[in-house]
């Protein structure tokens, strides 16, 4: 007998979660273990954030508030998606979530009815597939190669729709690969997506301020217009402005959908916190300098890890243009064998072997539905970044 419901047989825990309640239970047990699973920035959330909310506790700002967001955060909302986007979202096409992850949740329960399907390219976050399954509904996963530079092509796109679809996911910059779609690939997805009016779209742009290189960042929305009304336009402040325990994202879509939104999540969560609400609306509205800063040190430290994973032998990666995970192949290892004898027939044997022998912890590829790779995040010091890759080089050594 049990008492679990048959709908969690559907799904995984999350890996990344997993892997980094593992890395930190080897810690507590004192090894020495590098974490370079976390998907969040290693900066402190800014002074001014911070004293936001401190004021904001202190003015007694402590109750509950609308589940949708309070009308000062709504208001920061609806300038940014103006100001960064050129989007504009009536006050009632906008909602606060516990989170990015709790508005594609709420979304997809919202809109998924059993078996409809979801498009959604690989690599991707480790989540989305599970919540359409959770939503009972049928992950349609697109293999988006390194030679494609990990992105969806309008062609494969095209070929993937069916009477069933319901919503194409897209993730740039990306996680893991940091890879981001240019204004005219966006447009090329459009033209396909303009000829399927059943399919919304979701754009999941948590990483828009994290790009480098000086390229430019596009949203769907924004570049065909007259896919605005199906897109859902998700962000949030966690990466970006370093509030990732803050758990507050955010998104603007039709009027129906976050009315459905809005529904199932006042009989869950409700809302996040007051608090973190009055931060937020310092993080969109205050400065914005802190961001530049902290992005040139994430390229000074991808740069640096580029660099030392492509001279390792066996290992190749690709430069990141936003995010702050480098997506290595880790193909020239596949075969080889520990001095213990074990065998790495797989990505998820090399990381489980580069955990178990020199203590570093990242997350295999097959985690992100695109092997053999294996995820790093460059959000950490430049010593730890060179110590992480002298120990991954020492290991892909010690194979035979």
């Amino acid at each position: 007998m049990t008492f679990i419901a048959d709908r969690l047989k559907r799904i995984k825990p999350s890996m990344t979660v997993g892997i980094n309640v593992k890395a930190n239970a080897l810690r507590a047990e004192g090894k020495d273990v590098l974490v370079l699973a976390a998907g969040e920035p290693d900066f402190d959330t800014p002074h001014n954030i911070r004293k936001a909310a401190s004021d904001a506790m202190d003015a007694g700002k402590t109750r509950y508030v609308p589940g949708k967001g309070t009308p000062e955060l709504q208001k920061a909302i609806q300038s940014k998606f103006l100001k960064d986007n050129n989007l504009n979202y009536d006050l009632d096409e906008i909602i606060v979530g516990v989170g990015g992850k709790h508005i594609i949740y709420n979304a997809m329960m919202a809109t998924i009815n059993p078996n409809d399907e979801v498009i959604i390219p690989a690599p991707f976050w480790v989540s989305y597939p599970d919540i359409v399954l959770l939503a009972e509904g049928k992950p349609v996963i697109v293999q988006c190669p390194e030679n494609q530079n990990f992105k969806l092509t309008a062609d494969k796109l095209e070929k993937s729709i069916t009477d069933k679809t319901k919503w194409l996911m897209l993730n740039s910059p990306s996680n893991p690969t940091g890879s981001l779609y240019s204004k005219q690939e966006l447009k090329e997805l459009a033209e396909v997506l303009l000829k399927y009016p059943q399919v919304l779209i979701m754009s999941d742009d948590i990483y828009e301020k994290v790009i480098y290189d000086n390229l430019e960042f596009s949203t769907i929305a924004s570049v065909e217009p007259k896919l605005k009304d199906r897109c859902l336009t998700l962000n949030g402040v966690s990466k970006a402005y370093c509030m990732t325990g803050w758990r507050l994202g955010y998104c603007g879509a039709s009027k129906e959908i976050i009315a459905a939104m809005n529904k199932i999540q006042s009989q869950s969560t409700t809302s996040t916190s007051s608090i973190s609400m009055a931060a937020a609306v310092e993080a969109l509205n205050g400065p914005q300098e802190f961001i530049k800063d902290h992005n040139e040190a994430f390229v000074r430290r991808r740069d640096l890890v580029v660099n030392l994973l492509n001279n390792i032998d066996g290992l190749s990666c690709l430069t990141p243009e936003g995010a702050f995970y480098v997506y290595p192949s880790c193909k020239g290892v596949i075969g080889k064998e520990t001095q213990e004898g074990m065998k790495i027939s797989n990505d998820e044997d090399f990381m489980t072997y580069l955990l178990e022998s020199e203590g570093i912890a990242g997350v295999h590829g097959a985690a992100f539905g695109l092997s053999p790779y294996f995820r790093l995040s460059y959000a950490t010091s430049d010593e730890i970044l060179k110590d992480a890759c002298r120990r991954i080089k020492r290991a892909c050594e010690k194979l035979k």
